[in-house]
């Protein structure tokens, strides 16, 4: 028999390059999906309830909101009104640094009495503006609803007492500019953080992507063989033929083939049909069993392959030629003391070898 390199693909494309870069093929792909959903399942479920999760540890906040209107004093004329909306622009700008400044947040803590400092209160405090307009919107961030609007109400009011002492002249004439809380605060109905919804669709998204993801590796690092396709891939051969998996041949190798509804009886009948008709002409005479590793059923399969074709009328001869742990003899009950490697050496003759057993041959 002559010797064959059998070149093992791979699935996901032609490694090119002495980097390998695998070009993705759609159907390994999809295999991959299909053989692998379980690991998807449980990676979006886990990534569901992590989620579901990091949202029942988060604090509520509830935000509250006000709206402050900027403007200054002009004259009746278009350029002074324009001008004026121009200063009230600029004006903008700084002053919502100043709202979320540690100052206006010290007044604001000093005024209700907060429990907290008021850099802490820096951090709950936003203030934006659009472009080319004179309103200002703050939000603020609380544990308490009420406490929220408290806040957010209070800071405007101090910020207006703040724009006010910084405008007016030293010489008490009218301010430059004013601050007047156009929207006030109200006690917010739902809280802002924990976001119950985003955050599941976003766990969602990420289950999907790192389960597909997972899936993936795993086939790819996953050299064994699971399925007929895999290993006519594998090996560029067809497959002749499949056995069932039996338990029970551990104890007793040998099947009977009485039993015409025995399903591991008609694998090996359909075994030995395809066998022989691998070639119609020229059908094989001599037929190896071997396998990659040891305890894989090369001695069962053997011995049943021997059964189904001395039921075809074909005379069988069974050689053990595992030098090193013969079985077949105790499969068969017969006896071990003379073997292949005894007519090999020329210790015996191929008939002094050669022992008949309980099954009939034909």
């Amino acid at each position: 028999m002559r010797g064959r390199i059998i070149e093992l693909s791979n699935p996901w494309g032609r490694s090119t390059g002495v980097e390998g870069v695998v070009a993705l093929n759609l159907q390994a792909f999809v295999k991959a999906l299909r053989s692998r959903w379980i690991t998807v399942c449980v990676t979006v479920l886990v990534a569901v309830l992590g989620a579901g999760l990091l949202t029942l540890l988060t604090t509520p906040l509830y935000q509250a909101s006000t709206r402050l209107f900027v403007s200054t004093a002009s004259g009746t004329s278009v350029t002074d009104i324009y001008q004026g909306n121009r200063f009230s622009q600029e004006r903008v700008i700084s002053y919502t640094e100043l709202l979320m400044g540690q100052t206006l947040a010290q007044r604001t803590v000093d005024k209700l009495g907060l429990e907290i400092s008021a850099p802490a209160l820096q951090d709950r405090v936003n203030a934006t503006s659009k472009l080319d307009t004179v309103l200002i919107d703050v939000t603020v961030l609380d544990e308490s609803a009420i406490r929220a609007r408290d806040i957010a109400n209070t800071l405007s009011d101090e910020f207006v007492v703040l724009v006010r002492e910084l405008e007016t002249p030293e010489d008490g004439d009218t301010p430059d500019a004013r601050v007047i809380v156009e929207q006030r605060a109200s006690i917010p109905d739902d809280p802002v953080v924990p976001r119950t919804i985003p955050n599941l669709l976003t766990g969602l998204a990420l289950g999907v992507i790192l389960g597909i993801g997972l899936a993936v590796l795993r086939d790819v690092l996953d050299n064994t063989v699971k399925d007929r396709e895999s290993l006519e891939e594998t090996t560029g051969t067809a497959i002749v033929g499949s056995i069932p998996l039996d338990k029970d041949r551990r104890k007793q190798a040998a099947i009977s083939f009485d039993n015409e509804n025995s399903p591991i009886a008609e694998a090996f009948r359909k075994l030995r049909t395809n066998l022989q008709f691998l070639a119609v002409d020229n059908p094989p005479r001599v037929i190896v069993v071997t396998s990659s590793v040891p305890s894989e059923g090369k001695s069962t399969t053997a011995i049943n392959v021997a059964l189904a074709l001395a039921e075809a009328d074909h005379n069988v001869v069974l050689v053990d030629g595992d030098l090193r742990r013969p079985t077949l003899h105790r499969y068969l009950d017969l006896v071990g003391t003379v073997g292949f490697s005894t007519v090999l050496s020329g210790g015996a003759t191929l008939d002094e070898a050669l022992q008949k057993t309980r099954f009939p041959v034909r």
